[in-house]
């Protein structure tokens, strides 16, 4: 593996650099620098979203004939890194990074057709309705019903901790279609309109505050049998491919970098009032080089993946180590920085923020104070979210399984 960059990917690096400086505002550059979680402001990420459809670079890893870049996979990791450092916000991930795969791949022309262009534009919001209130790790135990009745489904049940459906366009579904002896059988992968009548969608209010997670009820909602994706009772293998995404489809690395980078450069200055600079305690600086360490160690593991991926080759487990690697290096991360934050992570201050969503439980100080820097009042709100990185797209447990399974063949 050839881990140099080439004259043309540095020249990449400068047009992408340059981009970023342009169309970047200061009200979007703080929704992504600001972030307290893997989501930004719905409304500003849609904005930015809309930027970058303008320049062709919405959905960059998507093929080509549907509005992809036809980057090289060395090109999407810088863009990656520069967005990150530039403080953009990401993209919705439900549509762009994930429905729209499936869609492509198991989709009726007329499903991608309606769907494609609508999700790259920002048209449509998408929100993921896989867990349910007995069905988390264990997907396959999902209840919630969709009986036959004509050319329609009528699905009653809920979905729990669902992710902006509060502001969601459609929601991509997994239902019980039959019951069937082995619990991957008879499962169907759905398409719902939100505002089809029987959708009633509840507020679940996070640790860190914000409104972000939902739970969803669906009283005999009735959906055309046209928004099935792939085919009735065949939904579990639609949903395995996307989860590949979901896990592993995107690099850590560089968004994991600026933030180790942030926080050791603050432990080398002298905080105001805080005492000698953290680099001179030696527990922390060993706990600051360990993460470097896996950091580098992920990095290396994501420039191997870009190289198989150049040379069309596909690691089935590739997904599951990222997903473990950087999940619990970025919550190691996140308690580094409530370290370095010290005092100042005390207070709950998600006004010096910018949550991906509304934080209902609390009233900002009328002068706009803050204690400490930004990115100390923000730390504690990033430890509490970050704490589900190793529970959702299947916990890191069972990508262990998977992993035992694929690699050692156990």
């Amino acid at each position: 593996m050839d881990a140099t960059w080439s004259p043309k990917d540095l020249a990449f690096q400068e047009e992408v650099r340059a981009f970023f400086k342009a169309k970047l505002t200061p009200e979007i550059r703080r929704a992504g620098s600001l972030m307290t979680s893997v989501y930004a402001d719905h409304e500003l990420a849609l904005k930015w979203q809309r930027i970058l459809h303008a320049q062709g670079w919405a959905a960059p890893a998507w093929p080509v004939e549907h509005g992809g870049c036809g980057w090289t996979p060395v090109q999407h990791y810088i863009f990656a890194r520069e967005r990150i450092a530039a403080g953009a916000p990401p993209v919705s991930p439900m549509g762009v990074g994930m429905v729209a795969y499936v869609i492509m791949a198991f989709g009726t022309p007329e499903q991608k057709d309606y769907f494609l262009p609508r999700t790259l534009r920002g048209d449509i919001l998408w929100c993921q309705g896989y867990s349910e209130p007995n069905s988390g790790s264990d997907l396959a135990s999902l209840q919630m019903r969709a009986v036959e009745d004509g050319d329609d489904l009528i699905c009653t049940g809920s979905k729990i901790w669902t992710t902006h459906a509060h502001v969601a366009d459609w929601i991509f579904c997994l239902v019980r279609t039959s019951t069937e002896a082995r619990q991957q059988q008879g499962i169907t992968f759905l398409l719902i309109d939100m505002k089809s009548p029987g959708i009633v969608v509840k507020p679940i209010i996070m640790l860190s505050g914000e409104h972000i997670q939902n739970q969803i009820f669906f009283d005999e909602v009735r959906v055309p049998k046209a928004n099935v994706l792939g085919e009735i009772g065949q939904g579990w293998s639609v949903a395995k491919y996307l989860l590949d995404y979901e896990r592993g489809g995107s690099a850590y690395a560089p968004g994991l970098r600026v933030r180790l980078d942030d926080i050791a450069a603050f432990a080398g200055r002298e905080p105001g009032g805080m005492g000698a600079s953290l680099v001179e305690d030696s527990t922390f600086a060993a706990k600051l080089s360990e993460a470097q360490i896996r950091l580098d160690a992920l990095e290396a593991l994501e420039f191997r993946v870009m190289s198989d991926a150049s040379h069309g080759r596909r690691n089935g487990a590739s997904a599951s180590m990222m997903k473990v690697l950087g999940t619990e290096l970025s919550q190691h991360i996140t308690e580094l920085a409530l370290e370095a934050a010290a005092a100042y992570a005390l207070p709950f201050q998600p006004h010096a923020a910018a949550p991906g969503g509304p934080t209902p439980v609390f009233t900002p100080p009328k002068d706009g104070f803050i204690a400490g820097e930004p990115w100390q009042a923000i730390a504690p709100l990033r430890y509490l979210n970050d704490r589900v990185g190793t529970i959702y797209a299947g916990t890191n447990e069972i990508q262990r399984n998977i992993m035992t399974k694929m690699v050692l063949g156990l």
